[in-house]
């Protein structure tokens, strides 16, 4: 059952609202006849995509570790993963346990990256990684943003969903100045500054327009 609150705090079950009150368009755009939006809804392998939620921590280690051992991944501490928790969906197995994780990070009004994708071996070539970027993507459009980027070894894969190889300037003079002065790895890796350039090699930095 879905709550809403009202003015005065009171918590009051959405469909009692509709019809009375107009809501939010993003609180209605996309949910099924039970509130639940599509992604929550298990496929044919029993696989579901939801919001992460902070008890997925650990579980969000376990999936990028191997990743960060073959240096694909830059490996993250708990406190940036709890602090950006909100970021983050969970691809949800059958019995319940995390297969996978994907975050997407707003850079500015129009642009957010995809980062820290990673799947349970057992689970690659299901289909897991791309119901992920799919809502990742969802995320995207219901916070307004127009174009997303993502740095890569997996060039065929985003390919295969939109994202085209950029050049190094993608943003204004005036916004690369703003952005230039954040202290996040990922907004750096974005503007393909000098100092991250260890981090990137062999990668490839691809953006989608939505």
């Amino acid at each position: 059952m879905l709550f809403v609150f009202v003015a005065d705090g009171r918590p009051v079950r959405l469909g009692a609202l509709q019809g009375r009150v107009p809501l939010p368009r993003r609180m209605l755009d996309g949910m099924t006849g039970h509130g639940k939006h599509a992604f929550d809804e298990r496929d044919e392998h029993g696989i579901r995509v939801r919001p992460a939620l902070a008890s997925d921590v650990p579980h969000i280690q376990r999936l990028i570790a191997p990743y960060v051992d073959r240096r694909i991944l830059l490996g993250k501490e708990n406190v940036a993963l709890y602090g950006s928790i909100q970021q983050f969906r969970i691809a949800e197995g059958p019995d319940g346990v995390p297969i996978g994780c994907g975050a997407l990070a707003v850079f500015w009004d129009d642009i957010a990256e995809v980062r820290t994708l990673a799947l349970d071996a057992d689970w690659i070539h299901k289909r897991v990684g791309h119901r992920m970027l799919e809502a990742l993507e969802h995320d995207a459009r219901e916070l307004g943003v127009a174009r997303i980027f993502c740095l890569t070894f997996e060039v065929e894969f985003f390919a295969k969903h939109g994202y085209l190889e950029i050049g190094e300037q993608v943003v204004s003079p005036d916004v690369y100045a703003e952005l230039v002065r954040s202290s996040d790895e990922g907004v750096a890796e974005f503007l393909d500054l000098a100092r991250v350039k260890p981090n990137t090699l062999g990668n490839t930095r691809m953006l989608k327009i939505l």
